[in-house]
């Protein structure tokens, strides 16, 4: 279900796979995370053809019409401190999604599939 901001003027609807590639791209801005970790079989998919896809291991559930969760599966750079990275991640995705789209994100979870050298 997509997130639904309605204003006087009328209803703006917002498609998952939009505010997906809005969090996705927040979340690869972070030092310390260097990708995001195939969830469903269009993910592996493409992680399999080599497609570049922002939506990949980003998981949004509308909690609303004008609030949503987000679940992010990445995965980190060996070394990293994983509550500083969690904390960055969390700051960046909240603010660009909530900036970008106008809704309030309730949370966001990181779940980390993995860990690269």
């Amino acid at each position: 279900m997509p997130g639904v901001i309605t204003t006087e003027l009328g209803k703006i609807a917002i498609p998952d796979d939009v505010i997906a590639t809005i969090a996705g791209y927040a979340a690869t801005e972070n030092y310390g995370i260097v990708g995001m970790s195939a969830k469903t079989a269009g993910d592996q998919f493409w992680q399999i053809i080599g497609g570049d896809n922002q939506r990949r291991g980003v998981r949004i559930a509308s909690l609303g019409e004008d609030a949503i969760d987000v679940d992010l599966y990445v995965t980190l750079i060996y070394g990293a401190s994983l509550p500083a990275v969690a904390q960055n991640a969390i700051g960046n995705v909240r603010y660009r999604v909530e900036e970008l789209t106008g809704l309030k994100v309730k949370s966001v979870n990181i779940h980390v599939e993995g860990v690269r050298a």
